[in-house]
């Protein structure tokens, strides 16, 4: 994986186009797509082929999936996600339709954030001049912070145990903000999501990773915040009776 995480350049520029919203129009289907599916990988984050939106549904054949269009199609993902150009081509030709998932915990963690909380957090860290990197929104609510992994100890007493980790499976029980380390994975641009959203990149995965530690407390203390304005607003629009 190391000799593909320094090939970046080919794809920079047509990401920071697409970013500043004058994509090409021969990139407007599966070719832009592809494009910065092999960016990201070319980036160091290993890839894998995920499900799908169909109609309001998830491609999958599971009855009533729980993260639909979320998740990817092979439960042998952690051993499957690579950064190889070559196979992502394949998948991405093969599957003109799929979604892709980056696996993390390998090279990279995810700090995933309320998307009101990251904006305000965004915008903090860059005017404090804090090294931001590759950071992508979601119409679902979420913005998702990609950082360098805290690394995997060979010694397993070494792991350092963090309550605000998750697995994508239970990431209803992390309202506010949600690490996603070893074992997890997140949704990588462009992706689509039932009823016509999508995932898409604020800041490229041109952007190194930055430690995580040095965004964790302006995007706790915004998702902190952010949570006690909803339960404010939950407890006006819910008065207590006695």
């Amino acid at each position: 994986m190391s000799a593909e995480f320094g090939r970046r350049s080919g794809g920079q520029g047509r990401i920071s186009q697409w970013l500043r919203g004058r994509r090409p129009k021969e990139d407007s289907g599966d070719g832009g797509r592809e494009d910065l599916l092999l960016a990201t990988a070319a980036a160091g984050l290993p890839l894998a082929p995920a499900a799908h939106p169909a109609g309001y549904r998830c491609s999958c054949d599971r009855v009533g999936c729980p993260t639909p269009a979320r998740h990817p199609v092979s439960f042998a993902w952690q051993t499957q996600s690579t950064t190889d150009g070559a196979q992502i081509e394949r998948w991405a030709r093969h599957q003109p339709q799929a979604n892709f998932i980056t696996a993390t915990g390998m090279v990279h963690d995810v700090l995933d954030v309320p998307l009101e909380a990251g904006r305000e957090a965004l915008e903090r860290l860059l005017a404090a001049g804090i090294e931001v990197g590759p950071v992508a929104e979601s119409d679902d609510g979420r913005m998702l912070f990609f950082t360098l992994t805290r690394g995997t100890p060979e010694d397993e007493d070494e792991w350092w145990p963090c309550e605000l980790d998750c697995h994508p499976e239970t990431m209803d029980e992390r309202p506010g903000l949600r690490w996603h380390c070893r074992g997890s994975y997140v949704l990588v641009p462009p992706a689509r999501l039932p009823g016509d959203l999508s995932v898409r990149w604020v800041r490229g995965p041109e952007h190194p990773l930055p430690d995580p530690l040095s965004l964790l407390e302006i995007l706790t203390d915004a998702s902190s915040r952010y949570a006690g304005e909803d339960a404010d607003h939950a407890s006006a629009a819910w008065p207590l009776r006695g």
